[in-house]
């Protein structure tokens, strides 16, 4: 048989009214364009430009190789060669293109080369997305790529020199082999490789991550423009330069399945930055599931972490799942692990390092899937030297160590935080508050807050709940907040006026984030005297945003 004598009457098995049909002798299925179309469409919408075409491109690669690995024994072939040549037929019989070969004598003639009419995806590219900017019959390509690379024992790689789907006459393909092609192949020979699908997939799935999070923090309520600038994608607030390092960090460890330990004083963040280990991870498709470690009994303690079999105790009704299992495939989140009691930790050790479980009441063991992040507000080094927590476990524990700053420790976070407490509190109460009175701002900024974050979110709470205006005023704030006095002011002895005007102002612009229209707003002076003010200075030529 020649590549011209095929005959697609010949080769498609109707099946009898079975309703399979049949190829070759192989199993195969007739596919709408259109349905194709948008299946191009919703790729591309998904993955992009470049993503859809890797996918497309491996797609038609491997559905030619297979075509060609099917032809070489269904039929009884004159000689090899005209195996080989039938790919280009095949190509039309199939409905997917019309081909014309090119025959060429010429020295520098490519492996093959030839004119494709009426391509059908150069025909849907246009029909839904319109005219491109480079040639789309990617899995034309593809399939024409994979049969001359079977048929002939070595890659050859088949690209569009012209294509309809970006204006031209007509679609012209050449193939070549790698060594022909030189630099020329280079842009597009990952679109053949399938690390091409893993990196894209993976560059997608992050995007898709920080699309999410980002409408995550849009529904926890409005926040005006100059509070979200330079706000971290997470949600998270991080104007300080630690707290930015502590999420760097966080970022960093999300990348690998380590166990991370999360230090810091209470109502810091600590189960924020876990949250966001989570959602950084590869487990991000998994549960979250968390638990206080101190707010659970002794006895109950072991039941909630590896679960316990009908009977294993009086109230023991029937089987139960514990968090280690609960948790397969995402994260589990032991908040004040430094609690857990002395008996319990050998338990919990054992967990880690053989990644099993054995439910309580239950002879054998559970294999466990699951990545472990604890956080402590203890000084967990010290209370292993005082034999209070095992040393073992306390080193398995911290593979990697986070440690979040209080609240005292990075002031410029303070007033960002509160505005988006102040915003998310507005819309839950159904209040209409717009923002802060200098004097409200000053003192929140002026307050330690002891306990931290959780603390402020309260004193926020309260304020949005009493204030009768459109700001919320010092007045509105808890007592101890009010009472706040200045760093700047003196414990003794005399300063300068103008020594404790330049440090306040300097201090409030930072507090700002470097935001000149906020800081003069705290201030209640004008943004013309507070440049002034900064010439006098020297910082009248710091970056900084002028406008909030």
């Amino acid at each position: 048989m020649r590549a011209a004598d095929l005959d697609l009457r010949e080769l498609l098995d109707l099946g009898a009214g079975t309703g399979i049909l049949r190829f070759a002798g192989q199993r195969t299925l007739l596919m709408d364009a259109v349905a194709m179309g948008l299946l191009r469409k919703a790729l591309i919408e998904s993955l992009g430009f470049n993503g859809a075409r890797a996918v497309l491109t491996r797609f038609g690669y491997v559905l030619g190789w297979r075509t060609a690995e099917t032809l070489k024994t269904s039929l009884p072939w004159s000689n090899p060669e005209e195996w080989r040549l039938a790919g280009g037929r095949l190509h039309t019989l199939q409905g997917h293109v019309n081909v014309e070969v090119i025959r060429s004598t010429a020295p520098d003639a490519p492996f093959a080369e030839g004119i494709w009419r009426d391509s059908y995806e150069a025909e849907q590219h246009l029909l839904h997305l319109g005219r491109a900017d480079e040639p789309v019959c990617w899995t034309l390509c593809g399939m024409a790529s994979g049969y001359l690379s079977y048929a002939n024992g070595r890659e050859i790689y088949c690209l569009e020199e012209s294509c309809v789907g970006k204006g031209d006459a007509v679609c012209r393909p050449v193939a070549r082999d790698a060594a022909a092609w030189g630099d020329r192949l280079e842009p597009h020979l990952a679109y053949f490789k399938t690390t091409c699908l893993s990196e894209g997939l993976e560059k997608i799935t992050q995007q898709l991550k920080t699309t999410e999070r980002r409408l995550r923090v849009r529904r926890q309520g409005p926040v005006d423009a100059a509070d979200d600038e330079g706000d971290d994608p997470s949600g998270i607030v991080a104007r300080s330069d630690t707290m930015k390092r502590v999420l760097e960090l966080a970022r960093r460890a999300a990348k690998v399945d380590s166990t991370v330990l999360i230090s810091g004083p209470s109502g810091a963040g600590k189960e924020r930055i876990a949250r966001l280990i989570h959602t950084e991870s590869s487990r991000a498709a998994g549960p979250f599931v968390a638990i206080n470690c101190a707010a659970v009994t002794e006895s109950l303690l072991e039941s909630e972490l590896f679960g316990h079999a009908r009977g294993a105790f009086t109230g023991a009704t029937g089987d139960r799942v514990g968090l280690f299992e609960a948790a397969s495939g995402g994260t589990l989140f032991l908040d004040e692990v430094g609690e857990v009691p002395l008996t319990m930790q050998p338990k919990l050790l054992r967990a880690l390092q053989e990644r099993e479980i054995r439910r309580v009441g239950e002879s054998h063991s559970r294999k466990i899937d699951v990545r472990v992040v604890a956080a402590t507000n203890r000084q967990l080094a010290e209370h292993t030297a005082a034999g209070a927590f095992r040393q073992d476990l306390y080193y398995r524990l911290r593979v990697i160590e986070l440690r979040v700053p209080p609240l005292r420790d990075r002031k410029c976070d303070i007033l960002p935080l509160a505005r988006v407490f102040m915003n998310q509190l507005s819309r839950q109460m159904g209040r209409r508050i717009e923002g802060l009175t200098p004097r409200a701002a000053d003192q929140l900024a002026r307050y330690e807050w002891p306990g931290n974050v959780r603390e402020l979110e309260n004193a926020m709470e309260r304020a949005v709940a009493l204030s009768t205006g459109a700001r919320i005023d010092a007045d509105d704030l808890p007592e101890e907040v009010r009472q706040a006095t200045s760093p700047l002011l003196p414990q003794s002895g005399s300063r300068r006026l103008a020594d404790v005007e330049r440090e306040l102002i300097l201090t409030t612009l930072e507090a700002a984030g470097g935001n000149r229209a906020r800081a003069a707003e705290q201030l209640g002076i004008g943004i013309a005297t507070l440049y002034r003010k900064l010439k006098q200075y020297g910082h009248e030529g710091e970056s900084g945003r002028a406008a909030g």
